[in-house]
């Protein structure tokens, strides 16, 4: 299996410049003996300073969000992949929930600019998971793979090879509620069956994250399953201690 992969996934819109050069320091300086690859993602206004302030540290960075466009033009607010790659990204996050729920994000948005940020040298973190009305229905495996599928028929399978896929339940993301070690496994398990159905190289290989309340008290039993690669963190990774506490469980 590949190496443990922590996430300090979204800082959401939090933040200043201090707080970030700060955080940054202390991560970086608690990290320098973890075996796990970490990746930190702030707010685009802070990118440049988590660059500059990890200088040659092996923590990569990564943007939140890219823009749905391939090419630079009139689309103002907007930051593309080519931009996140100049400044100094390694990844970017697609796909997640509040993306999908607050600004109307499908399957198929998602999926562009899945291709766009391979397109511009950036490795996509890919989001999936379910709403809890969706669980207690019994759509979950429908819902996961419908995201899933979306990327897979837009560009292939052999997309997935440079990727990491990330599994949010969104009932358990800033609710205190933290899936069971159990139900991680069994979506996780469901994933990378959906992948090797179609490349089991790749699905042997393919990094999935559990996000959703991870914390360094329930970390060593999620991180512990078979198919749970690390962890897409959210309120840990503003505190140094936390995250560095979740990825110590990984490694």
């Amino acid at each position: 299996m590949t190496r443990p992969t922590i996430v300090a996934g979204n800082w959401k819109m939090n933040g200043s410049v201090a707080m970030a050069e700060n955080l940054t320091e202390e991560i970086a300086a608690g990290a320098k003996d973890s075996k796990a690859k970490l990746i930190i993602c702030p707010p685009f206004p802070y990118l440049d300073a988590v660059v500059r302030t990890l200088g040659d540290s092996e923590i990569h960075v990564g943007g939140q969000n890219l823009a749905d466009q391939p090419d630079a033009g009139a689309y103002t607010g907007e930051v593309s992949g080519a931009m996140l790659r100049d400044i100094g990204c390694w990844y970017a996050i697609v796909g997640h929930s509040e993306r999908r729920s607050l600004y109307g994000e499908s399957s198929e948005a998602v999926a562009i600019k899945f291709g766009l940020a391979r397109d511009a040298g950036l490795v996509p973190i890919l989001c999936v998971g379910e709403t809890l009305e969706q669980r207690e229905s019994g759509q979950m495996e429908a819902v996961l793979k419908a995201q899933l599928t979306a990327v897979i028929d837009m560009h292939g399978v052999d997309a997935l090879q440079d990727a990491i896929l990330a599994y949010e339940p969104v009932w358990a993301i800033g609710t205190g509620k933290t899936a069971s070690p159990e139900q991680a496994q069994q979506a996780h398990a469901f994933l990378r069956e959906q992948v090797a159905a179609q490349n089991a190289t790749i699905a042997n290989v393919l990094p999935i994250l559990y996000g959703g309340s991870v914390k360094p008290g329930n970390a060593p039993e999620l991180f512990a399953q078979t198919d749970v690669d690390g962890g897409l963190i959210g309120g840990a990774s503003l505190k140094a201690e936390d995250f560095l506490g979740i990825a110590s469980a990984a490694s």
